[in-house]
Order: structure tokens, then C-alpha cells, then sequence
């Protein structure tokens, strides 16, 4: 799933590629994914692209109007397996409909720094579609951005205010604090895994915690995001999710040695997603059993 560093990589890739650009059509091949229908997708055609911006993980073009006056914006979420792709020109959509990754695709004029139908793609992969595309007037229409959380890493995103954000969320683990998008947006299961282990922190570690292992992991959350962010800033859509992979030092390597202790890495399963974690750096060497309502094993 792409999170805040990849949504912000995106963020500068395609507003070096879109903006002051026009758009020619948009054409939505996963009619399921579109969640508005006021205003209507066809109106973003001949709409300038002004902007592209992030809001936790969801990404966001904006298009101006001279006429009208008046914005839009098209809101992506790309859920577990969702990803955004540059083509320098649209090749014909298939005859069956959402039967491909293919979701929708944006289609812009050519002129003389584009090529004629270049855009993007916005595809999906896997049976389980949970890609989600709103046309709206204001990012805040749109129902899950509006309850978003802080960004951690807004300049007033404190170590006070983090504390605080912690404090309120008492004893529920920090492995769902931290990938809670109304509590902190735009860090998910992978980050948070990261995060925890820069922090040497267990993930079922109570949120209201110690100053000093709140400042620890305000610090950890801080260096992982920005290092994460720094990395891949500048590497096109197609370059971001290997540069990803390539740097995540417990997050998907199960059954692999943690590069900081050489301990295995272990993982707990829950019904829909895993963790991973190393048991030396994060546990005191003690596994975690394997269930949603875990704790330290005795």
C-alpha cells in the first residue's frame, strides 16, 4: 500500500509531468471506483492542471477553471494495491470493462512540451478492489480525508502535540495508533513496522507511555518518514516501489535476519493483515504470540 513517503513521491512526479498542462477526457474503466457523481467526471475536460498535493495518503489534482472560477479536484486513494503509472500515450482500452488492473485513466491534450494523449493510469490489481477515485469540489468533500488526523510531518506536528496524541489514546497498542488515519494520517502497516523498530519498541506497547519512550519514538517516527521521503523523492512512479521494498528493515522479511541484531525476524498474523517485528530489538527477545488480543508471551 502506498503511504506518505510514496503518495509524496507521486505528489512531485506528476506535478512536474501535469502541471499547466490540459486535460482531454477522463475515462473510467472500473466504474465502481468513481464514489461522486457531483460534479460529473466529464467536467474536469479542458480543465488546466494547477497543483497536485497530498493529504496523508490520499493524492490530489487540482484543476482550475478560468471561466467558472471555480477548482476541482481529483482525489485518489490507492488502497493495498492501487498505484498510479505515466504514459506517454493512451493505447485503446479493452473491450470488457474493469476485466484488467486498468481503473481509470486521465487523458491530456498534446502540446508542444506533451505528447498527444499522454496521462496517467490509475490500476488495481488482485480480486479485492478497494481503489477509490472522487471528483469533488473541496479535498474536504471527500468523507475519509475530512476526519484525517495531524501529518507528522507538518512543521507543527511537536513532540508536545504527539505526547498528547498519545495520552489520549490510553492504553490501545501503538501498532494501530500509529496506522490510525484519524489519529496520525498517512502511515501505514509497513512504516509503522519500520518506526517501531527504529524506536525498539514492541507493537502492543500501550499508547500512554514514559516521556522518554515517547520522545525515542517521536524521533524514530521523524528520521524514518523524512529518510523514507528523501529516497524517494525524484524517482518516477515506476521507480517507488522497488527503491520501497529495497530499504524496509523488518516490514515483509519474515523468516530474514534483522539487519541491526541479526535475530530472525518474526511476524503476527491477524485476519486481514500481518505485522512483522525483531524479537531482540523490540521484545526483549520474547516472540509475540500470534492473535489479535496478544501480549507478551510468559
Amino acid at each position: 500500500m502506498p503511504e506518505l513517503p510514496e503518495v509524496h513521491a507521486l505528489v512531485t512526479d506528476l506535478g512536474a509531468r501535469l502541471i499547466g498542462h490540459t486535460v482531454k477526457r477522463l475515462d473510467l474503466v472500473s466504474f465502481a471506483a468513481l464514489k461522486t457523481f457531483d460534479p460529473p467526471a466529464s467536467t474536469l475536460a479542458g480543465r488546466t492542471v494547477t497543483a497536485v498535493a497530498r493529504h496523508g495518503k490520499y493524492l490530489d489534482l487540482v484543476f482550475g477553471d478560468s471561466d467558472a472560477g471555480e477548482e476541482l479536484h481529483l482525489v485518489m486513494h490507492l488502497a493495498r494495491a492501487g498505484w498510479v503509472r505515466w504514459r506517454e500515450a493512451a493505447p485503446a482500452v479493452g473491450k470488457r470493462p474493469g476485466a484488467g488492473p486498468l481503473a481509470a485513466r486521465l487523458v491530456m491534450v498534446g502540446d508542444a512540451d506533451l505528447a498527444e494523449d499522454a496521462g496517467i493510469d490509475v490500476t488495481e490489481y488482485g480480486t479485492k478492489k478497494s481503489l477509490a477515485i472522487w471528483v469533488v469540489r473541496r479535498p474536504q468533500d471527500v468523507p475519509g480525508l475530512a476526519s484525517l488526523g495531524p501529518d507528522p510531518l507538518a512543521n507543527n506536528f511537536t513532540l508536545e502535540h504527539f505526547r498528547a496524541i498519545l495520552a489520549a489514546q490510553g492504553r490501545a497498542q501503538i501498532k494501530g495508533v500509529l496506522r490510525s488515519q484519524s489519529v496520525i494520517a498517512g502511515i501505514g502497516n509497513a512504516y509503522s513496522d519500520e518506526i517501531l523498530h527504529a524506536a525498539k519498541m514492541s507493537p502492543f506497547k500501550p499508547a500512554a507511555m514514559a516521556p522518554d519512550d515517547s520522545g525515542r519514538l517521536y524521533d524514530a517516527m521523524q528520521e524514518t518518514l523524512r529518510a523514507a521521503v528523501a529516497r524517494a523523492d525524484g524517482l518516477a512512479a515506476s521507480e517507488l516501489k522497488a527503491e520501497k521494498k529495497s530499504n524496509l528493515q523488518v516490514h515483509g522479511r519474515n523468516g530474514q535476519l534483522c539487519p541491526v541484531c541479526g535475530d530472525t525476524v518474526r511476524q503476527v498474523i491477524y485476519a486481514d493483515s500481518t505485522f512483522q517485528y525483531c524479537p531482540t530489538c523490540q521484545t526483549g527477545g520474547k516472540p509475540l504470540a500470534d492473535r489479535v488480543l496478544s501480549r507478551l508471551l510468559k
